[in-house]
Protein backbone atom coordinates (compact mmCIF):
# COMPACT_ATOMS: atom_id res chain seq x y z
CA UNK A 1 0.00 0.00 0.00
CA UNK A 2 0.78 3.48 -0.21
CA UNK A 3 3.30 5.22 2.09
CA UNK A 4 1.39 8.28 4.06
CA UNK A 5 3.16 10.83 2.22
CA UNK A 6 2.29 9.68 -1.07
CA UNK A 7 -1.12 8.87 -0.46
CA UNK A 8 -0.75 12.52 0.57
CA UNK A 9 0.58 13.65 -2.79
CA UNK A 10 -2.26 11.51 -4.02
CA UNK A 11 -4.86 13.31 -2.62
CA UNK A 12 -3.62 16.58 -3.40
CA UNK A 13 -3.30 15.57 -7.22
CA UNK A 14 -7.54 14.67 -7.11
CA UNK A 15 -8.17 17.58 -5.28
CA UNK A 16 -6.35 19.89 -7.79
CA UNK A 17 -8.14 17.69 -10.14
CA UNK A 18 -11.19 18.70 -8.89
CA UNK A 19 -10.67 22.44 -9.22
CA UNK A 20 -9.39 21.97 -13.01
CA UNK A 21 -11.03 21.22 -15.66
CA UNK A 22 -10.30 17.75 -16.96
CA UNK A 23 -9.89 18.24 -20.55
CA UNK A 24 -7.15 21.74 -19.21
CA UNK A 25 -5.23 19.16 -16.96
CA UNK A 26 -4.86 16.38 -19.66
CA UNK A 27 -3.58 19.17 -22.21
CA UNK A 28 -1.32 21.11 -19.18
CA UNK A 29 1.58 23.08 -20.89
CA UNK A 30 4.80 21.19 -21.25
CA UNK A 31 8.41 22.11 -22.53
CA UNK A 32 11.14 19.72 -22.85
CA UNK A 33 13.85 20.42 -19.51
CA UNK A 34 15.39 17.27 -19.82
CA UNK A 35 12.61 15.45 -18.55
CA UNK A 36 12.34 11.53 -19.97
CA UNK A 37 9.43 11.38 -22.67
CA UNK A 38 7.00 8.31 -22.66
CA UNK A 39 5.74 6.09 -25.75
CA UNK A 40 3.49 3.46 -24.18
CA UNK A 41 2.76 0.47 -26.64
CA UNK A 42 0.03 -1.96 -25.60
CA UNK A 43 -2.84 -3.19 -24.98
CA UNK A 44 -6.29 -1.81 -23.18
CA UNK A 45 -4.72 -1.47 -19.99
CA UNK A 46 -3.03 1.23 -21.53
CA UNK A 47 -5.18 2.61 -24.09
CA UNK A 48 -5.87 6.27 -23.33
CA UNK A 49 -7.98 6.64 -26.74
CA UNK A 50 -6.76 5.13 -29.80
CA UNK A 51 -9.72 2.75 -30.02
CA UNK A 52 -12.01 5.86 -30.47
CA UNK A 53 -10.70 6.82 -33.88
CA UNK A 54 -10.85 2.94 -35.12
CA UNK A 55 -14.42 2.57 -37.26
CA UNK A 56 -14.37 -1.81 -36.36
CA UNK A 57 -12.50 -1.51 -33.01
CA UNK A 58 -13.24 -4.84 -31.12
CA UNK A 59 -13.89 -2.82 -28.11
CA UNK A 60 -14.16 0.72 -27.12
CA UNK A 61 -14.42 2.79 -23.64
CA UNK A 62 -15.66 6.30 -25.06
CA UNK A 63 -19.29 6.28 -23.24
CA UNK A 64 -20.85 7.03 -19.81
CA UNK A 65 -19.81 5.51 -17.31
CA UNK A 66 -15.98 5.15 -18.67
CA UNK A 67 -13.93 8.27 -16.52
CA UNK A 68 -16.81 8.59 -14.08
CA UNK A 69 -14.27 9.29 -11.49
CA UNK A 70 -11.60 11.57 -12.75
CA UNK A 71 -12.34 12.96 -16.04
CA UNK A 72 -15.90 13.30 -15.28
CA UNK A 73 -16.24 12.01 -19.02
CA UNK A 74 -15.58 9.10 -21.15
CA UNK A 75 -11.52 9.28 -22.86
CA UNK A 76 -11.50 6.04 -24.37
CA UNK A 77 -9.52 4.69 -20.96
CA UNK A 78 -11.07 0.91 -19.67
CA UNK A 79 -11.25 2.36 -16.17
CA UNK A 80 -13.56 4.77 -14.25
CA UNK A 81 -10.17 6.98 -14.42
CA UNK A 82 -6.95 7.15 -14.98
CA UNK A 83 -4.56 4.12 -15.99
CA UNK A 84 -1.43 3.19 -15.08
CA UNK A 85 0.98 5.22 -17.88
CA UNK A 86 -1.26 8.64 -16.63
CA UNK A 87 0.47 8.58 -13.24
CA UNK A 88 3.94 7.12 -14.51
CA UNK A 89 3.69 10.30 -16.75
CA UNK A 90 2.95 12.52 -13.18
CA UNK A 91 5.54 11.09 -11.48
CA UNK A 92 8.20 11.77 -14.67
CA UNK A 93 6.86 15.22 -14.71
CA UNK A 94 4.58 14.87 -17.99
CA UNK A 95 1.27 15.46 -19.15
CA UNK A 96 -0.99 12.81 -20.17
CA UNK A 97 0.44 11.29 -23.20
CA UNK A 98 -1.88 11.26 -25.76
CA UNK A 99 -2.91 8.94 -27.88
CA UNK A 100 -1.17 8.77 -31.39
CA UNK A 101 -4.34 8.38 -33.48
CA UNK A 102 -6.07 11.34 -31.50
CA UNK A 103 -6.77 13.76 -34.49
CA UNK A 104 -4.25 17.08 -34.22
CA UNK A 105 -1.54 14.97 -31.88
CA UNK A 106 1.43 16.13 -33.63
CA UNK A 107 3.90 17.20 -30.80
CA UNK A 108 5.91 14.18 -29.61
CA UNK A 109 8.34 15.69 -27.31
CA UNK A 110 6.22 14.62 -24.12
CA UNK A 111 6.10 10.90 -26.13
CA UNK A 112 3.24 9.50 -27.45
CA UNK A 113 0.79 6.08 -26.74
CA UNK A 114 0.11 3.85 -29.50
CA UNK A 115 -1.66 1.19 -27.49
CA UNK A 116 -5.35 -0.53 -28.44
CA UNK A 117 -7.36 -2.32 -26.58
CA UNK A 118 -7.85 -5.91 -27.72
CA UNK A 119 -4.26 -5.74 -29.07
CA UNK A 120 -1.69 -8.66 -29.11
CA UNK A 121 1.73 -9.70 -30.06
CA UNK A 122 0.88 -11.68 -32.66
CA UNK A 123 -0.59 -9.91 -35.76
CA UNK A 124 -3.47 -12.40 -36.08
CA UNK A 125 -4.91 -11.66 -32.81
CA UNK A 126 -7.92 -9.90 -32.73
CA UNK A 127 -6.82 -8.82 -36.53
CA UNK A 128 -8.68 -6.30 -38.29
CA UNK A 129 -10.25 -4.97 -34.85
CA UNK A 130 -7.00 -3.53 -33.62
CA UNK A 131 -3.53 -2.01 -33.55
CA UNK A 132 -1.55 -4.92 -33.60
CA UNK A 133 2.03 -4.57 -31.85
CA UNK A 134 3.53 -4.89 -35.22
CA UNK A 135 1.55 -1.62 -36.43
CA UNK A 136 2.37 0.30 -33.34
CA UNK A 137 6.11 -0.39 -33.72
CA UNK A 138 5.55 0.84 -37.41
CA UNK A 139 3.82 4.48 -35.70
CA UNK A 140 7.34 4.82 -33.51
CA UNK A 141 9.00 4.66 -36.81
CA UNK A 142 7.09 7.78 -38.29
CA UNK A 143 7.28 9.72 -34.87
CA UNK A 144 11.31 9.00 -34.77
CA UNK A 145 11.46 10.19 -38.41
CA UNK A 146 8.66 13.56 -37.66
CA UNK A 147 10.89 14.24 -34.53
CA UNK A 148 14.17 14.29 -36.74
CA UNK A 149 13.02 16.78 -39.06
CA UNK A 150 11.33 19.01 -36.74
CA UNK A 151 14.36 18.52 -34.15
CA UNK A 152 16.81 17.53 -35.79
CA UNK A 153 19.06 14.09 -35.55
CA UNK A 154 21.40 15.24 -32.48
CA UNK A 155 18.28 16.19 -30.25
CA UNK A 156 15.96 13.20 -31.42
CA UNK A 157 18.54 10.74 -30.45
CA UNK A 158 18.73 12.46 -26.82
CA UNK A 159 15.00 12.51 -26.70
CA UNK A 160 15.06 8.79 -27.62
CA UNK A 161 18.00 7.62 -25.28
CA UNK A 162 16.05 9.19 -22.27
CA UNK A 163 12.87 8.17 -22.89
CA UNK A 164 10.93 5.43 -21.41
CA UNK A 165 9.48 3.19 -23.17
CA UNK A 166 6.41 0.99 -21.61
CA UNK A 167 4.80 -1.95 -22.51
CA UNK A 168 1.78 -4.34 -21.65
CA UNK A 169 1.14 -6.93 -24.31
CA UNK A 170 0.68 -10.44 -24.32
CA UNK A 171 -2.64 -10.88 -22.81
CA UNK A 172 -5.21 -10.62 -25.21
CA UNK A 173 -2.90 -13.21 -27.60
CA UNK A 174 -3.87 -16.17 -25.04
CA UNK A 175 -8.20 -14.70 -24.19
CA UNK A 176 -8.35 -14.57 -27.68
CA UNK A 177 -8.32 -18.39 -28.13
CA UNK A 178 -11.20 -19.00 -25.75
CA UNK A 179 -13.34 -16.25 -27.11
CA UNK A 180 -12.91 -16.46 -31.00
CA UNK A 181 -12.36 -19.35 -33.62
CA UNK A 182 -8.36 -18.63 -33.31
CA UNK A 183 -6.75 -21.59 -35.24
CA UNK A 184 -3.04 -20.41 -34.82
CA UNK A 185 -3.36 -20.87 -31.16
CA UNK A 186 -4.60 -24.48 -31.76
CA UNK A 187 -1.54 -25.34 -34.24
CA UNK A 188 1.19 -25.54 -31.38
CA UNK A 189 2.06 -26.13 -28.41
CA UNK A 190 1.71 -24.43 -25.15
CA UNK A 191 5.32 -22.97 -24.90
CA UNK A 192 5.92 -23.13 -28.44
CA UNK A 193 2.39 -20.76 -28.90
CA UNK A 194 4.19 -18.34 -25.99
CA UNK A 195 7.24 -18.70 -27.46
CA UNK A 196 6.42 -16.73 -30.54
CA UNK A 197 4.30 -14.34 -28.20
CA UNK A 198 7.65 -13.52 -26.52
CA UNK A 199 9.48 -13.53 -29.91
CA UNK A 200 7.43 -10.72 -31.45
CA UNK A 201 7.90 -8.55 -28.67
CA UNK A 202 11.40 -9.03 -28.28
CA UNK A 203 11.71 -8.52 -32.18
CA UNK A 204 9.86 -4.80 -31.43
CA UNK A 205 12.37 -4.58 -28.10
CA UNK A 206 15.40 -4.75 -30.60
CA UNK A 207 14.13 -2.31 -33.52
CA UNK A 208 13.08 0.21 -30.86
CA UNK A 209 16.95 -0.62 -29.26
CA UNK A 210 17.92 -0.01 -32.93
CA UNK A 211 16.08 3.39 -33.07
CA UNK A 212 17.79 4.70 -30.02
CA UNK A 213 15.89 3.25 -27.07
CA UNK A 214 17.56 2.40 -23.96
CA UNK A 215 14.68 2.17 -20.96
CA UNK A 216 12.03 -0.39 -21.10
CA UNK A 217 9.26 -0.36 -18.95
CA UNK A 218 7.14 -3.57 -19.06
CA UNK A 219 4.12 -5.63 -16.93
CA UNK A 220 4.17 -9.01 -17.29
CA UNK A 221 0.64 -10.75 -17.75
CA UNK A 222 -1.92 -11.08 -15.40
CA UNK A 223 -3.53 -14.26 -13.75
CA UNK A 224 -5.81 -13.95 -16.47
CA UNK A 225 -7.99 -16.80 -15.32
CA UNK A 226 -9.36 -15.03 -12.34
CA UNK A 227 -10.47 -11.81 -13.58
CA UNK A 228 -14.56 -11.16 -13.52
CA UNK A 229 -14.79 -11.79 -17.05
CA UNK A 230 -12.87 -14.80 -17.04
CA UNK A 231 -15.01 -16.58 -13.85
CA UNK A 232 -18.31 -15.54 -15.53
CA UNK A 233 -17.42 -15.99 -19.76
CA UNK A 234 -14.95 -18.43 -19.93
CA UNK A 235 -15.53 -20.88 -16.65
CA UNK A 236 -18.40 -23.16 -16.93
CA UNK A 237 -17.83 -23.37 -13.01
CA UNK A 238 -17.65 -19.66 -12.08
CA UNK A 239 -16.23 -20.05 -8.39
CA UNK A 240 -13.22 -21.20 -10.01
CA UNK A 241 -10.06 -19.39 -11.98
CA UNK A 242 -9.82 -20.87 -15.62
CA UNK A 243 -6.80 -22.96 -15.32
CA UNK A 244 -5.87 -23.03 -18.51
CA UNK A 245 -5.48 -19.89 -19.01
CA UNK A 246 -3.15 -19.26 -15.32
CA UNK A 247 -0.70 -22.26 -17.53
CA UNK A 248 -0.93 -19.86 -20.20
CA UNK A 249 -0.23 -16.74 -18.02
CA UNK A 250 3.02 -18.22 -15.97
CA UNK A 251 4.82 -19.67 -19.00
CA UNK A 252 4.82 -16.19 -20.49
CA UNK A 253 5.77 -14.63 -17.77
CA UNK A 254 8.61 -17.31 -17.46
CA UNK A 255 9.70 -16.72 -20.63
CA UNK A 256 9.43 -12.94 -20.63
CA UNK A 257 11.72 -12.61 -17.93
CA UNK A 258 14.05 -14.89 -19.50
CA UNK A 259 14.25 -13.07 -22.81
CA UNK A 260 14.63 -9.18 -20.75
CA UNK A 261 17.61 -11.06 -18.56
CA UNK A 262 19.24 -12.20 -21.89
CA UNK A 263 19.05 -8.76 -23.67
CA UNK A 264 20.72 -7.07 -20.85
CA UNK A 265 23.61 -9.28 -21.88
CA UNK A 266 23.14 -8.73 -25.58
CA UNK A 267 22.48 -4.85 -25.33
CA UNK A 268 25.22 -2.31 -24.41
CA UNK A 269 22.77 -0.15 -21.98
CA UNK A 270 19.61 -1.90 -22.64
CA UNK A 271 17.91 -1.35 -18.80
CA UNK A 272 14.11 -2.46 -18.48
CA UNK A 273 11.92 -2.57 -15.67
CA UNK A 274 9.40 -5.85 -15.29
CA UNK A 275 6.37 -5.42 -12.74
CA UNK A 276 5.43 -8.25 -11.29
CA UNK A 277 1.57 -8.08 -11.96
CA UNK A 278 0.59 -11.19 -11.92
CA UNK A 279 1.68 -11.69 -8.16
CA UNK A 280 0.05 -7.90 -7.44
CA UNK A 281 -3.25 -8.44 -8.97
CA UNK A 282 -3.36 -11.70 -8.03
CA UNK A 283 -3.06 -10.58 -4.40
CA UNK A 284 -5.64 -8.14 -4.46
CA UNK A 285 -8.03 -10.41 -5.82
CA UNK A 286 -7.38 -12.62 -2.98
CA UNK A 287 -6.87 -10.39 -0.03
CA UNK A 288 -8.87 -7.17 -1.27
CA UNK A 289 -8.92 -5.75 2.30
CA UNK A 290 -5.36 -5.41 2.47
CA UNK A 291 -5.16 -3.18 -0.19
CA UNK A 292 -8.65 -0.95 0.47
CA UNK A 293 -10.50 -2.88 -1.29
CA UNK A 294 -14.26 -4.34 -0.33
CA UNK A 295 -14.52 -6.67 -3.68
CA UNK A 296 -12.00 -8.12 -5.50
CA UNK A 297 -13.65 -10.68 -7.67
CA UNK A 298 -16.72 -8.54 -8.18
CA UNK A 299 -16.47 -5.92 -10.96
CA UNK A 300 -17.63 -2.66 -10.36
CA UNK A 301 -19.79 -2.33 -13.70
CA UNK A 302 -21.26 -5.60 -15.93
CA UNK A 303 -23.60 -8.05 -15.53
CA UNK A 304 -23.32 -11.78 -14.66
CA UNK A 305 -22.16 -13.46 -12.40
CA UNK A 306 -19.20 -11.45 -10.60
CA UNK A 307 -20.33 -8.82 -13.38
CA UNK A 308 -17.84 -10.04 -15.59
CA UNK A 309 -20.48 -10.37 -18.81
CA UNK A 310 -18.67 -7.34 -20.81
CA UNK A 311 -22.18 -4.81 -20.70
CA UNK A 312 -20.64 -1.98 -19.14
CA UNK A 313 -22.27 1.07 -20.18
CA UNK A 314 -24.66 -1.14 -22.35
CA UNK A 315 -23.05 -0.29 -25.57
CA UNK A 316 -22.05 -3.20 -26.15
CA UNK A 317 -24.54 -6.79 -27.25
CA UNK A 318 -26.20 -6.61 -23.39
CA UNK A 319 -27.59 -3.66 -23.07
CA UNK A 320 -28.19 -4.16 -19.19
CA UNK A 321 -25.56 -3.72 -16.58
CA UNK A 322 -25.74 -2.88 -12.48
CA UNK A 323 -23.16 0.06 -11.73
CA UNK A 324 -21.40 0.41 -8.05
CA UNK A 325 -21.59 3.37 -6.12
CA UNK A 326 -18.41 3.76 -5.69
CA UNK A 327 -15.37 2.64 -7.69
CA UNK A 328 -12.96 2.90 -5.36
CA UNK A 329 -13.94 0.03 -3.24
CA UNK A 330 -13.70 -2.51 -6.17
CA UNK A 331 -10.25 -3.37 -7.81
CA UNK A 332 -12.25 -4.10 -10.79
CA UNK A 333 -13.65 -1.20 -12.92
CA UNK A 334 -15.50 -3.82 -15.71
CA UNK A 335 -15.02 -7.11 -16.07
CA UNK A 336 -11.09 -6.76 -17.18
CA UNK A 337 -9.74 -3.83 -16.44
CA UNK A 338 -8.43 -2.49 -12.88
CA UNK A 339 -10.29 0.43 -11.38
CA UNK A 340 -8.72 3.89 -11.24
CA UNK A 341 -7.86 3.02 -7.35
CA UNK A 342 -5.95 -0.11 -8.69
CA UNK A 343 -4.39 1.40 -11.43
CA UNK A 344 -2.94 4.10 -8.77
CA UNK A 345 -1.08 0.98 -6.87
CA UNK A 346 -0.27 -0.74 -9.56
CA UNK A 347 1.84 2.83 -10.65
CA UNK A 348 3.00 3.71 -7.54
CA UNK A 349 4.72 -0.44 -7.79
CA UNK A 350 6.38 0.25 -10.74
CA UNK A 351 7.75 3.60 -10.27
CA UNK A 352 9.40 3.23 -6.55
CA UNK A 353 9.07 -0.33 -5.65
CA UNK A 354 10.89 -3.79 -6.42
CA UNK A 355 10.19 -4.93 -10.28
CA UNK A 356 13.32 -6.70 -11.28
CA UNK A 357 15.79 -4.84 -11.57
CA UNK A 358 15.21 -2.04 -11.43
CA UNK A 359 12.25 0.06 -10.72
CA UNK A 360 11.36 2.82 -13.30
CA UNK A 361 12.48 5.49 -10.81
CA UNK A 362 15.75 4.16 -10.99
CA UNK A 363 15.55 3.45 -15.09
CA UNK A 364 15.29 6.86 -15.00
CA UNK A 365 17.57 8.24 -12.45
CA UNK A 366 20.29 6.57 -14.48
Amino acid sequence: MANSSNSSFHLLLVYASLLIPSSCYSQRPWSPSGDAAMFVFGDSLFDAGNNNYLKSALGRADFWPYGETFFKHPTGRFSDGRIIPDFIAEYLNLPFIAPYLQPGNHQYLAGVNFASGGAGALVETNKGFVIDLKTQLSYFRKVKQQLGEERGDTETRTLLSKAIYLFSIGSNDYLAPFSTNFSAFHSYSKKDYVGMVVGNLTTVIKEIYENGGRRFGFLNVEPLGCSPYARAVLQNNTRGCVDELTVLAKLHNRELAKVLKELTGQLKGFKYSNFDFYTSLGERINNPSKYGFKKGRVACCGTGPYRGIPSCGGKRTIKEYQLCDDASEYLFFDGSHPSEKANYQFAELMWMGRPGPHNLRALVQE
